[in-house]
């Protein structure tokens, strides 16, 4: 069976850089286990299958896939989603239904920004061995942020947030993944990203993007459910007196495909915040991938 992909960079108004993400069109086609065979092929952190008739509450219904398994929602492949049906196209307003909900979705085709609201921010302490932690990471402790904490966050998809001294740390991390899921004892598929202020005044952060072992990758260029998570995290630790910020993260330098995220987060009083990121994208190319044609009922 051949699968036609569109490859679109996400975060980047460069072909070649920021996020890569595979996006396929057809989606409702596609069995489970064929999007999955799918996304192995292709390969990218994230392919996202977009399925116009599987929705009945949004506009359509995205799925995505990492090589190694299904994720609930994905800020980049989301951005490269919309990016390939409404690229210069008119502004457009809409829903789109995830593994985490129904949520809504702004692109403006003058700027070809796009934004994004993610789900409420969940935060989980980790209470696991910082040294076995920084082992990992191939970091010394006293790397580690002395004054903000480490926690698991979720506005999509568990990553742990890592903060760090400032941003040659992150130069210097050679992770070593498969050492991950032993460390993260409370969530051990989660991901791991560290992150660096570079100003704080200005709200500008860099960072970096481990994946999890069980995903078939290593490292994440450009990310948008992490930033978005590292918004609301940044509000409770850094910006506690703030209602609302705007941070800018910068990432991928280490895998030579930069971009940047930008993140508002609005402080709730009654509940979670709120959570956007947006950017922009690029059509980098189309492809076609096989995989093995569904076997027939007998």
């Amino acid at each position: 069976m051949k699968c036609t992909v569109v490859q679109v960079d996400a975060f980047t108004e460069i072909a070649g850089q920021g996020n890569p993400a595979g996006v396929v069109f057809e989606g409702d086609k596609y069995t489970t286990e064929e999007m999955q065979a799918i996304a192995k092929k292709v390969g990218f952190n994230e392919t996202v299958f977009i399925c116009l008739s599987k929705s009945k509450n949004a506009a359509l219904k995205l799925r995505y896939f990492t090589p190694g398994h299904e994720t609930p929602l994905c800020g980049h492949a989301t951005i490269a989603a919309i990016f390939a049906l409404y690229n210069e196209k008119k502004d457009q307003r809409l829903h789109i239904e995830t593994g985490v909900g129904i949520l809504p979705i702004r692109y403006v085709e003058k700027t070809k920004q796009i934004t994004m609201k993610q789900a409420e921010p969940k935060f989980i302490e980790f209470k696991g061995d910082k040294s076995a932690l920084c082992l990992s990471l191939g970091i010394e402790q006293n790397d580690l942020h002395p004054n903000l904490p480490i926690k698991y966050g979720n506005t999509g998809s568990w990553t742990l947030i890592i903060p760090v001294v400032n941003a040659s740390i992150l130069d210097k991390m050679k992770p070593s993944p498969e050492m991950f899921p032993d460390v993260l004892n409370e969530l051990p598929k989660s991901s791991v990203h560290p992150f660096a202020v570079i100003s704080e005044h200005e709200g500008t952060f860099t960072a970096r993007h481990f994946s999890s072992p069980y995903s078939g990758t290593i490292e994440d260029s450009v990310t948008g459910t992490a930033s978005g998570v590292m918004g609301a995290y940044v509000l409770n630790h850094i910006y506690e007196n703030d209602e609302e910020k705007e941070i800018r993260v910068s990432q991928g330098k280490h895998v030579q495909r930069q971009g940047v995220v930008s993140v508002h987060v609005i402080r709730s009083k009654i509940g979670a915040h709120q959570v956007s990121i947006s950017g922009t994208a690029c059509l980098n190319k189309q492809f076609e991938v096989m995989i093995e044609d569904r076997k027939q009922e007998e």
